[in-house]
């Protein structure tokens, strides 16, 4: 029987701890061969790409993976160290069944995860992993010795991936006479970024270069880019890039180390294809975090903007439903679906640098129309099962609030998902005026 809810997947495939359960070489084992009946019941015979982050515990993730599917029949095709989206694009290109990703993320080396890209690179939905975890709770019989798969490595995945994002750059523009600084978080990217910038004719200046396994995300890439902010003043460059550990997140600053998250990246996009009238996509999906400025500013090019849910899955899905193609995260997760099938952070910086080149301005000048709104976010603890959707004194702020805010600014009130918080998010031009809000919001809750 399929379970009622997910126990093992999140959001974004599974992560956790290593060495605690579900991050062990045993778990892994058993689900890559549920994953394998589940692609064995589709088809006679069944091929999957493994990539990975530069964790240390990938190694031993990676072949308890491959030892799992091999087991079943499956084929294994290893790519290595590699930027997830890449694993996205070579399940394409060489025609196998499915994608595995081992990493996790942004997150410190302490952790790792997993998670899958279909045939058609696309991350897998929830009816899919609900099959693949009632697959979990059943015993899994291997193969005779004569059906077990077989592994073989692909020693020109980084070429290949590179050559598939220089075909996103147009054919006319190069880098030449632009000084790059790019940090790739010790993780994934740390040899194809470079390599890419370096071939479309830029100056680079690479941090976050020496994995270890131990030091991916460490004070560096995308979750730490005043890193890269200040590499880019002290080095005199036109502009920085900064990735996180597996690629997919991409956080920018200017020549003056002002870091642009992003919300004025996925800005820079779509002044771009406007511009230049490459895309005939009435609007861009963001999320109900997306900077209000970012909205007003979209709205001066024509664009509409359409929020979903926090998370790139949730992006993805709304983009699909109206069949438009550029969404994105404050966080720097952007999909440029006329591109690729998934985000993609060297894509996402190819897309901007290619509206620089095109224009001949610099990102500060091409970002000059454009005003994020301070934000102001409390938590508020609920206790005693507080009713806060009919609280009449949190109610009467609320009023007071919008009013205040007059069109200028945003009130965003959710609560948490996975604690008794509500997360109250206000934004306005005037800072204090947010701050202020936000508190006043958080005070008629207090006991």
């Amino acid at each position: 029987m399929k379970p009622m809810s997910r126990t093992f997947f999140g959001t974004d495939g599974i992560r956790g701890k290593v060495g605690q359960a579900p991050i062990t070489p045993e778990f892994f084992m058993k689900l890559a061969q549920a994953v394998g009946v589940q692609l064995l019941g589709q088809s006679s015979q069944a091929t999957v790409v493994i990539g990975k982050d530069t964790r240390n515990s990938g190694y031993m993730l990676e072949s308890a993976l491959e030892a799992g599917f091999n087991s079943v029949g499956v084929d294994v095709v290893l790519l290595g160290p590699i930027p997830t989206p890449a694993v996205a694009h070579l399940t394409r290109a060489i025609r196998a069944d499915l994608g595995v990703v081992i990493s996790a993320s942004h997150n410190a080396y302490e952790d790792n995860g997993i998670k899958f890209f279909s045939s058609k690179g696309h991350k897998l939905d929830d009816a899919w992993e609900l099959q693949i975890e009632a697959l979990l709770q059943q015993a899994i019989p291997g193969v005779s010795t004569q059906r077990i798969g077989k592994t073989r490595r692909l020693n020109d995945a980084a070429g290949r991936y590179i050559e598939f994002c220089k075909s996103t750059f147009p054919s006319g523009l190069d880098l030449k006479g632009l000084h790059v600084v790019v940090d790739a978080a010790h993780g994934a990217a740390y040899q194809v970024a470079p390599t890419l910038m370096h071939e479309l004719g830029a100056k680079v200046t690479v941090l976050g270069h020496q994995p270890d396994g131990l030091n991916i995300n460490a004070n560096c890439g995308a979750t730490h880019p005043e890193t890269m902010a200040l590499e880019v003043v002290r080095v005199g460059a036109n502009l920085g890039l900064a990735l996180d550990g597996d690629a997919d997140r991409l956080i920018m600053c200017d020549r003056a180390g002002q870091i642009r998250n992003g919300d004025a990246l996925l800005y820079a996009i779509a002044k771009h294809l406007k511009l230049a009238q490459r895309d005939a996509t009435p609007g861009v999906v963001g999320t109900l975090m997306s900077n209000y400025g970012l909205e007003l500013a979209l709205s001066r090019l024509g664009y509409g903007l359409e929020r979903a849910k926090v998370g790139d899955r949730y992006v993805l899905e709304r983009l699909n439903e109206l069949g438009w193609t550029l969404g994105g995260e404050s966080s720097g997760h952007i999909l440029c679906l006329n591109q690729h099938t998934t985000g993609d952070g060297l894509i996402s910086a190819l897309q901007v640098l290619a509206a620089l080149a095109d224009q001949g301005v610099g990102l500060n000048d091409w970002l000059s129309d454009l005003a994020l709104l301070p934000q102001t976010l409390v938590n508020v603890r609920l206790s005693n099962g507080i009713d806060w959707p009919n609280h009449a004194g949190f109610q009467r702020v609320q009023a007071q609030v919008n009013e205040r805010l007059s069109g200028q600014g945003r009130m965003l009130i959710r609560p948490s998902g996975t604690e008794p918080l509500l997360r109250i998010m206000v934004e306005h031009a005037d800072e204090a005026l947010a701050r202020e809000s936000a508190q006043a919001l958080a005070d008629a809750l207090s006991p």
